[in-house]
C-alpha cells in the first residue's frame, strides 16, 4: 500500500504547470490582457527571497520596477544585476525606504524585509497611497496585527500577506474536498516543520560591515550597537529586537493551513512546550524546539511541532506539511501535492499518483506558487479580484505564532478572550506589543 513516505519521495516532481484553480471571470481577464496601464513597483528588502519574489511580479502583464530598495549595497548591486539579467532594464536603487513613499509614481511595494520591518513599513506605505504585497510573518507581534488591519480599513489598500500556499492549486482543491466533507467533519490538525540549522555565531560586538546602513536595519527597532553577523539571517535567532523565531519564520505557513482546513478563527485556549537542545553554547537565544497546542471554543484541535535543528523525521515526511484529521479519514498535505486516506488508513486519492498527475498539466503555464500568489495580488490590484490571503484574515493565522512566542516568552499557558483575542493574563500581555525607537512607532488610526 502506498504510504506518506512514497508520496513525500513523489512530491520532489515539479508540479510547475499546475492549472491555476483561483476563479477569475472572462471580463476581469481581458482587462489583464487588453490594459495597457502599467503597476509601477517598488521591492523594499532584496535577499533571500527576491530571486522568487522577482521572478513572481515580472511574470505578470504591465509591471514596472521603479526601485531596488535596501540597507545593503551588495544586495541591491546583485538585485540590480538579476533585474538587468531578467529584463535588460535597470530601477532606480535606493537604501531609505522612505523616500520611496513619497514617490507618488510608484502604486505597490513588494516587502520582504526582517520581521520587525514588516508592520511599520505596511502601515507607512498603506498611508502614503501604496498597495502592498507583505511577506510573513505580516507582523512582529499581536499589536502590529491590530495596526495594520485598521490601516488596510482605512486607507482601503490591497494588502496580501506572502503566505503563498493559500494559491497552491492542489491545496486550494484540498481544501475544497474538506468543505464537501469528503474526510468528514475536521477536527484536528497537526502543522510541522523539521530542520537541520546549524551552530550560530555568538553575538559580539563588531564593526558594521561595510555598505550596511545599521540605523536603517534597525529601523523601528531600539537602537543597539553592532554584534558580528546580525544583520544577515541569524537576526531570527538573536532575542526578540528583530525576529519573530522558528513560529514567525515557519509556523505562519502552516498553520495557516491547518486552520484553513479546520475553518477555526481565534484560539481559546494556547499550551506551549519549547525550550533551546542543540549547540548549547550558540548564539541562538531562543526555543530551537517547540510544540505549540491550541484548542478552540467548538472543541478543534492544532498543534504545531516545530525542530528547527533535529530534523528526524524529513526522511518520511519531506520537512514539513500538514495533517488533517476528519470523522471519515485524514488528509496530508505539502508544497507539493496531497494525499487522502480512510479509516482503515488506506490511501483513497494521492495528486501525486501516475493515474492523477497529468490533470496538473501545463495548461495554464502559470509558474509557482509565488508567481500565481502575486499575479492573484496584481489582479486584486486591476480588476478587483478576491485576494487569496487579505491582512484582516492572514492576521487570524499570525496570530497563532504570536500567541505561541507570548507563552513561551511568559513561561505560562493562555486563556484567550473570544471576542476582544486578548490574553487573560498581565504577565503575557507585557509581550503584546514592544518598545519602538523614538519616531519610530506606529500611530494608531483614529
Amino acid at each position: 500500500m502506498k504510504n506518506r513516505r512514497s508520496f513525500i519521495k513523489k512530491s520532489t516532481l515539479s508540479l510547475a504547470g499546475i492549472t491555476f484553480l483561483n476563479s477569475i471571470s472572462a471580463k476581469s481577464y481581458r482587462k489583464i490582457i487588453g490594459s495597457n496601464e502599467r503597476i509601477n513597483i517598488a521591492f523594499q528588502g532584496l535577499g533571500r527571497r527576491i530571486p522568487g519574489l522577482m521572478s513572481g511580479a515580472l511574470a505578470y502583464k504591465n509591471i514596472e520596477v521603479s526601485y531596488l530598495c535596501d540597507v545593503m549595497d551588495n544586495q541591491i548591486k546583485k538585485a540590480s544585476e538579476r533585474y538587468f539579467n531578467l529584463t535588460g532594464k535597470t530601477a532606480k536603487s535606493e537604501k531609505n525606504i522612505h523616500r520611496i513613499f513619497e514617490d507618488k509614481d510608484v502604486d505597490a511595494i513588494i516587502m520582504a524585509t526582517p520581521d520587525h520591518w514588516h508592520a511599520y513599513g505596511a502601515c507607512k506605505a498603506i498611508e502614503s497611497g501604496k498597495h502592498v504585497y507583505l511577506e510573513k510573518p505580516c507582523s512582529h507581534n499581536m499589536n502590529e496585527s491590530d495596526l495594520l488591519v485598521d490601516y488596510q480599513k482605512y486607507f482601503k489598500k490591497v494588502v496580501q500577506m506572502g503566505n503563498q500556499q493559500r494559491s497552491s492549486p492542489h491545496t486550494i482543491e484540498l481544501m475544497q474536498k474538506i468543505k464537501d466533507l469528503e474526510i468528514g467533519n475536521t477536527y484536528k490538525a497537526t502543522a510541522f516543520y523539521h530542520s537541520n540549522r546549524p551552530r550560530v555565531p555568538n553575538q559580539v560586538l563588531a564593526s558594521v560591515p561595510k555598505g550596511l546602513n545599521w540605523n536603517l536595519f534597525q529601523g523601528p527597532a531600539v537602537r543597539r550597537e553592532y554584534t558580528y553577523n546580525t544583520w544577515d539571517y541569524n537576526w531570527r535567532w538573536y532575542d526578540w529586537d528583530y525576529g519573530t523565531g522558528e513560529a514567525g519564520n515557519n509556523a505562519t505557513h502552516e498553520l495557516d493551513i491547518a486552520r484553513w482546513a479546520l475553518g477555526v478563527d481565534y484560539p481559546h485556549k494556547v499550551d506551549v512546550y519549547a525550550g533551546k537542545y542543540h549547540y548549547l553554547d550558540d548564539g541562538w537565544t531562543m526555543y530551537d524546539t517547540m510544540e505549540a497546542k491550541f484548542k478552540f471554543s467548538n472543541g478543534k484541535m492544532i498543534t504545531w511541532d516545530g525542530q528547527s535543528r533535529n530534523s528526524f523525521e524529513k526522511s518520511k515526511e519531506g520537512g514539513r506539511g500538514t495533517k488533517i484529521w476528519g470523522s471519515k479519514g485524514s488528509a496530508f498535505v505539502n508544497r507539493s501535492g496531497y494525499q487522502i486516506y480512510n479509516l482503515k488508513d488506506e490511501l483513497t486519492f494521492d495528486s501525486l499518483s501516475d493515474q492523477n498527475i497529468n490533470r496538473y498539466s501545463s495548461a495554464g503555464n502559470l509558474g509557482n506558487m509565488t508567481e500565481r500568489h502575486m499575479k492573484n495580488f496584481f489582479d486584486s490590484i486591476k480588476t478587483g479580484e478576491s485576494l487569496r490571503s487579505p491582512i484582516d484574515d492572514a492576521v487570524i493565522s499570525q496570530s497563532m505564532v504570536h500567541y505561541a512566542n507570548i507563552s513561551y516568552r511568559a513561561n505560562q499557558s493562555l486563556i484567550i478572550d473570544d471576542i476582544s483575542t486578548r490574553v487573560k493574563s498581565k504577565k503575557a500581555m507585557k509581550f503584546w506589543s514592544r518598545d519602538y525607537e523614538k519616531g519610530w512607532d506606529i500611530k494608531k488610526i483614529s
